[in-house]
């Protein structure tokens, strides 16, 4: 394990061992609604909510930190707290081929979607629950039921389920034949005109995920979401060092510019 305490984050760079001790996971698990997963790595940001668990976290890093390599605990725990209201960056360092994990997708109709792992793992499952909590029904430690029963909350999934890497893990997704159908049944009650028109919303279907509208929504709805959207993820809207973050917002900002050029065609 090595720390680096940088002027705008704490870096953890560790292996999976340390990544998955208890109470490395316990500190992550806490935060799900204020990290961001990254290729390799989680970035936590401050949540002043849990502060306590925030110093309790690098009272507990700074103890296996000095225990392994034979320092003062005591004076480098100090020297991280100063860094207290920086983000922290868990990098995880290994040169292996990612592992791949296996999700299944269920819809039961067009309310209900059932995410389900073929095996255990805690950390994609964080990502899921991360991602797409406040839609969680119930749960277990290899599946999650969803609400997605109006539009935002299947934007949301379609989001979640366009990262395939986490940390380590390269992420499967299975499904059944009748799942879009199932999930997206009310496509059936738009009228779209001839079927050329009704074939070019099918493949734009995306661009009106990006930007959170129904499919075949009005120009005047997607005008509206669209101009809410770009003040949000505008680059000149972050305000942070991490470049990770910046690309992530231009990325977005980029997306919302496409999706709304295509769409203004098509609608």
């Amino acid at each position: 394990m090595d720390i680096v305490l940088r002027n705008n984050l704490i870096l953890i760079t560790t292996d999976f061992e340390t990544l998955n001790a208890e109470w490395m996971i316990e500190f992550l698990n806490k935060h799900s609604r204020s990290m961001l997963f990254l290729q390799k790595a989680v970035l936590v940001f401050r949540n002043e909510d849990l502060q306590d668990e925030r110093v309790e976290f690098l009272s507990k890093l700074s103890q296996y930190h000095a225990k392994k390599y034979d320092f003062n605990h005591e004076f480098f725990l100090r020297s991280m707290l100063k860094f207290g209201a920086q983000p922290i960056k868990v990098e995880l360092e290994t040169d292996k081929e990612p592992e791949n994990v296996v999700v299944k997708l269920y819809a039961y109709d067009k309310n209900t979607v059932l995410i389900t792992l073929e095996n255990p793992n805690a950390w994609v499952l964080n990502y899921m629950r991360s991602q797409l909590e406040i839609y969680v029904e119930k749960g277990t430690d290899v599946s999650l039921v969803i609400d997605v029963s109006d539009y935002k909350a299947k934007a949301r999934l379609e989001r979640t389920l366009n990262k395939r890497h986490i940390l380590h893990y390269q992420i499967k997704y299975t499904y059944d034949n009748h799942f879009m159908s199932k999930l997206y049944s009310d496509f059936a009650n738009y009228s779209f005109g001839d079927l050329s028109r009704e074939c070019d919303v099918v493949e734009n279907k995306h661009y009106y995920t990006i930007l959170e509208c129904p499919i075949g929504a009005s120009q005047d709805a997607l005008k509206k979401s669209y101009k809410k959207l770009v003040k949000v993820y505008h680059p000149d809207k972050v305000f942070h060092d991490d470049v990770n973050m910046v690309n992530h917002y231009t990325y977005k900002f980029q997306l919302l510019q496409e999706a709304y050029a295509s769409l203004r065609i098509v609608s």
